[in-house]
């Protein structure tokens, strides 16, 4: 009994001491499990702390680095860093190109832009004493003739911009914008037009298809004595200058030039006394021709040859005006001496018609006085009668190239060579000068033909043609008086 005691006992003992170590196992295993589970909070807190704190590293230099680029950076290259380039803003139109927008803003105001109109410079400081006086002398007169010098006016706001504009027709193909301003300053920097330094023409606008231009001054009286270039040569062809068609005056200042470029003909003749009518023109003659005749009296100032405006052909009557110089007891020399030279001449088939085209003006010239012209074949008066076998040719030769024996021979052979194109030449005759005698006809071709159809046909072809760069001028010569050698 004893036995069975002791082995129960030992039985329970065993189990007591496995259910210890059981408890033992799984109390140790969730200690392990718990440490395990705090060691991965700690490892995923140390890791998100790290994260962060390399990231506010990194953003600390970034913000380190701006600082030293920000101080090092110089103020000029902070405003370049600020400053873009403006796509529209501040683009010039089509012909400004040269100015600036603050200038085109003054052009619009009718201010003359800075760049323009320099302002005198006045030294605010007083002048040191150790400069000599005679330098200091000079630079106050230098000072003094700066503030002295008179601005260029400029009238008003609205009406100034169509007031300092100009219509330029018959340009040459092709030209530049920058070959007309380089030209039209150019010439009014040279014939005294501008008054002040700097371009008098701010822009030009060029319309190559219609052929025409428009300029744009910095001052109304700039622009007004501008006007005078109306009919000068650029690169060979006559420009016509005119206002533009939206053009209003403005009160109390000029709208025509007041002064005369040499050697420039106006295209536009303005009424005054001294306006010319010439009349009866044969219509074959153009614009050289017949101001290559009216410029045998003198200098021409206007000259305007009226044509069709759908044909562009001359209607036969023209405009002119001279440039006087002396004014005589029955008025101006040039204009009257041309009156009585050219009214009355036979002019191929017509007579001219040359008188003041002033309404109430009387021709000056005494019908019974002739003038003597300064114009190989035009020193007689033109006869009027009818058509003969004679044709007379003039402006032509002059006696200085008649003189010379074998100069002469040519002029013969030519014009004989010529004439037979038209008909039969039964004989012809020049005039040469004689030392010391006053030889009828001098400076005169006389062409007799078989018939009167010839000389016609002669006529009809010769009349205005060149010969030595000379107009041809022709008329129909009495028989008799050919016969009788009466030139």
């Amino acid at each position: 009994m004893d036995e069975d005691d002791r082995k129960s006992d030992r039985r329970r003992r065993s189990r007591s001491r496995d259910r210890d170590r059981e408890r033992d196992r799984r109390s140790r295993s969730k200690d392990n499990k718990r440490s395990r589970s705090r060691e991965r909070r700690r490892r995923s807190r140390s890791k998100s702390t790290g994260r962060s704190r390399s990231g506010s590293r990194d953003r600390d230099r970034d913000r380190e680095r701006r600082d030293r680029k920000k101080r090092s950076r110089s103020p000029r290259e902070q405003r370049k860093r600020r400053r873009k380039p403006n796509k529209y803003w501040d683009v010039p139109p089509a012909g400004f190109e040269h100015v600036s927008p603050m200038q085109y803003k003054a052009m619009q105001a009718g201010q003359i832009p800075p760049a323009v109109a320099p302002q005198p410079i006045i030294p605010e400081a007083p002048m040191p004493a150790a400069i000599p006086q005679a330098a200091a002398a000079s630079v106050a007169a230098a000072v003094a003739a700066a503030a002295a010098t008179p601005a260029v006016p400029v009238v008003g706001s609205q009406m100034t911009r169509q007031a300092r504009r100009l219509y330029v027709g018959n340009i040459p193909f092709g030209v530049t914008e920058d070959a007309m301003v380089e030209f039209f300053n150019g010439k009014m920097h040279n014939v005294g037009l501008a008054q002040a330094p700097g371009p008098p023409v701010l822009a030009v606008q060029v319309n190559h298809d219609k052929n025409f231009a428009f300029l744009e001054f910095r001052s109304v009286e700039e622009t007004t004595q501008a006007m005078a270039f109306d009919g000068i040569l650029f690169q060979n062809q006559a420009l016509k200058i005119r206002r533009p068609k939206d053009y209003q005056a403005i009160p109390g200042m000029s709208a025509t030039p007041t002064v005369h470029v040499p050697g420039v003909v106006s295209t536009v003749v303005q009424d005054s006394p001294n306006k010319i009518f010439i009349g009866g023109l044969p219509n074959y003659l153009n614009d050289d021709q017949v101001k290559e005749l009216l410029s045998s009296f003198g200098p021409l100032k206007a000259f305007n040859l009226v044509k069709d405006s759908a044909t562009s052909l001359s209607k036969g009557y023209a405009f002119c005006e001279y440039v006087e110089t002396n004014l005589t007891d029955l008025g101006w020399e040039t204009t009257d001496k041309a009156i009585a030279g050219l009214n009355g001449m036979q002019l191929g088939e017509k007579k001219l018609i040359v008188q003041r085209a002033s309404v109430g003006a009387k021709n000056a010239m005494n019908q019974g006085q002739q003038v003597q012209i300064n114009i190989p074949g035009l020193s007689l008066p033109g006869t009027t009668g009818p058509n003969t076998e004679i044709l007379c040719l003039m402006n032509m030769v002059t006696p200085e190239e008649l003189k010379d024996d074998e100069e002469y021979d040519d002029i013969v052979e030519d014009v004989k060579e010529e004439c037979q194109k038209y008909g039969q030449v039964r004989s012809l005759e020049i005039p040469r000068p004689i030392p010391g005698l006053d030889v009828p006809g001098c400076g005169k071709i006389y062409v007799e033909f078989m018939t009167v159809m010839d000389a016609q046909a002669a006529q009809r072809a010769l009349a205005g043609r060149k010969f030595a760069n000379r107009t041809v001028v022709t008329s129909f010569y009495d028989v008799d008086k050919y016969h009788r050698r009466e030139f």
